[in-house]
């Protein structure tokens, strides 16, 4: 596994919000104690032009201008650079994964609420859709982002909505935050499920979700790997246990795909144990069949 991380990222924010520093900084540590051969990497460029593949110029310039966005999403100094390195991890986990490598980009702010023109919702640029369509633009025919954060990425459906090649597969708590993605449409399938439903009908959600990216065929999948579906996490009410993300985990490994993952949400202090119980189990070669 190869990690991509740059302890830049934890230099903007505070303690006050849920979205915070000490989601990566603790769990960095977590991953550097339990994974000691695992490598880390620093975030490659990403370039004005191929982020304008999936946001409008008028959202570069406003990031830059120091006035809050919404009560989620306020300005901080550097926003616009800090935004645009988690854009770089995405497009690194891009090029690992269609070299064949896995890795996932642990990185800050997420990205799957920012739209074409809006930060919301913690997200100031949405990496995954950009990495998505830059997946396109190199070549890659079928491109599928699953995105298994207990939120809608509106963002990510309103980017991807329509583009030839792709799918958006989202499962996400609902009524909630930010009360999109109820039904499918044309190329973006969604799979809501009730606050508090019960672990086994998340966990039958998730599979579905999953199947319908494999029922896609795709050369390649991005992940917004978001783990607020933890039934400890303050900010949704779903069920997951720790051990339900190396569920998803061993799926991701036992599609042998080309896959990347990028960061998104989860706001437990158990974020570290999520983020590696996930991470080993994608990791694990699965068991030849008998």
């Amino acid at each position: 596994m190869i990690v991509i991380h740059d302890p830049a990222c934890a230099e903007f924010g505070n303690a006050e919000r849920p979205e915070q520093p000490a989601r990566v900084l603790q769990t960095v540590e977590r991953l550097l104690t339990s994974h000691p051969e695992w490598l880390w990497q620093l975030p490659g460029d990403a370039p004005e032009e191929t982020i304008l593949l999936a946001h409008e110029p008028a959202l570069l310039a406003r990031l830059r201008k120091p006035e809050e966005f919404d009560s989620d999403t306020p300005y901080f100094p550097d926003i616009a650079a800090h935004a645009v390195r988690s854009v770089g991890g995405a497009l690194t986990v891009l090029d690992h994964a269609l070299a064949g490598r896995k890795s996932f980009s642990l990185l800050r702010p997420p990205g799957h609420h920012a739209t074409r023109s809006r930060a919301m919702g913690f997200c100031y640029l949405n990496q995954v859709a950009v990495a998505a369509l830059a997946a396109r633009l190199r070549g890659v025919a079928r491109v599928a982002v699953w995105d298994f954060d207990a939120h809608h990425g509106n963002g990510t459906e309103e980017i991807l909505a329509g583009v030839a090649g792709t799918l958006y597969v989202s499962v996400h708590q609902s009524p909630c935050y930010p009360g999109t993605g109820l039904a499918s449409e044309g190329n973006c399938r969604n799979f809501p499920v009730a606050p508090r439903a019960p672990r086994e009908a998340l966990l039958e959600a998730m599979r579905q979700s999953w199947n319908a990216v494999l029922a896609f065929h795709p050369d390649l999948v991005l992940i917004s790997a978001g783990f607020d579906s933890y039934e400890g996490d303050p900010v949704a009410q779903l069920t997951f246990a720790a051990a339900d993300f190396a569920s998803l985990g061993r799926w991701v490994s036992e599609a042998g795909l080309p896959v990347g993952a990028v960061l998104e949400g989860g706001y437990s202090p158990d974020l570290p144990l999520l983020v590696d119980t996930f991470l080993t189990a994608w990791s694990t070669p699965p068991l030849p069949p008998r």
